[in-house]
């Protein structure tokens, strides 16, 4: 039900799963798993797969902590988008990429939960995409040490939070990478 005209499909987002950014997160190997289950899934229904990759000082561009874990392989023909910022449209081709693709509607997957989800989220949200938030496939270190709850807390308030987002002509929903399909039939 999104509000961009003529965008029937569906692109699962893989969001800055990188040496660096996972390496310390928590269920680090079952997100990961996830995630390439929902890869196998989207190359079988033909559904776009949209690779984000960020880069800052902390996490040099092509440095080994920059790069996408090993477990994650993507195949040429699957758009990588580089970003600067939390919001994985801010300053990037990804909306172009979305648009040629005819989407309207992401899946999305990745980490860090308390950063870079949840801005891409709202920033897909705001531009008019309906938005899957897939509750098992996305991850966060523990930043206790800077008073934020523990990492198991962050990562169930933001599926909460999520499942009851609404706006005029979007839909927003939260599902187990199990219920994932690459239509708009899931339950919300």
């Amino acid at each position: 039900m999104t509000t961009l005209p003529n965008r029937p499909n569906t692109a699962l987002l893989i969001i800055d799963v990188q040496n660096g950014v996972v390496g310390d997160a928590f269920r680090r190997d079952e997100v990961i798993a996830n995630i390439n289950t929902l890869i196998g899934k989207a190359r079988v229904e033909e559904a776009p797969v949209v690779w984000v990759q960020h880069s800052d000082d902390g996490l040099k561009y092509g440095s080994e902590i920059w790069e996408y874990v090993p477990e994650l392989i993507r195949e040429p023909s699957e758009p990588l988008v580089h970003k600067l910022y939390g919001d994985s449209f801010e300053d990037t081709d990804l909306e172009s990429l979305l648009a040629e693709r005819g989407v309207g509607r992401v899946i999305v997957t990745g980490a860090q939960t308390d950063a870079c989800i949840r801005s891409t989220m709202h920033g897909a949200f705001t531009r008019g995409y309906d938005v899957t938030l897939v509750s098992d496939a996305h991850t966060t270190e523990d930043l206790t040490a800077y008073g934020a709850p523990p990492v198991d807390q962050v990562i169930a308030h933001t599926n909460l939070y999520w499942k009851f987002q609404s706006a005029p002509g979007r839909e927003a929903a939260v599902v187990d990478a199990a219920e994932v399909t690459f239509t708009q039939t899931e339950e919300k």
